[in-house]
């Protein structure tokens, strides 16, 4: 059972903030901490745009979005009762069509054969 959920976490990997801010300044040859104030002040100025309720639009990547989402009905899983889940404002990420792309063009790529 540990092994399965070693492989399953294994290829669940992702990048964490200071991950990121880190390969952008070893890519970039910038201080970490110039990269950091930048990588923050996007993510603020996305946040902020969201807020007002207009959708950032990054060409080449994708869009972010608000979508309102009504009240609902829902169940508690463990008591089965019925519960009136609240409306609420999320905040959603459509993928443009170039990473899209590259994206297809990943699971298309040939894996190499192993030798015998």
């Amino acid at each position: 059972m540990r092994n399965v959920l070693h492989r399953a976490t294994a290829k669940l990997k992702g990048m964490t903030k200071q991950q990121l801010i880190e390969r952008v300044a070893a890519q970039t040859e910038l201080g970490k901490a110039d990269v950091e104030v930048a990588v923050d002040s996007v993510l603020d100025l996305i946040a902020e745009t969201l807020r007002s309720n207009e959708r950032v639009d990054l060409r080449g990547f994708g869009s972010f979005l608000v979508k309102d989402k009504k009240e609902r009905q829902g169940r508690n899983p463990r008591t089965g009762e019925t519960i009136t889940i609240a409306a609420k404002r999320d905040a959603s990420f459509k993928p443009g069509k170039e990473l899209t792309e590259k994206l297809a063009q990943d699971e298309k790529a040939p894996t190499p054969k192993e030798a015998v």
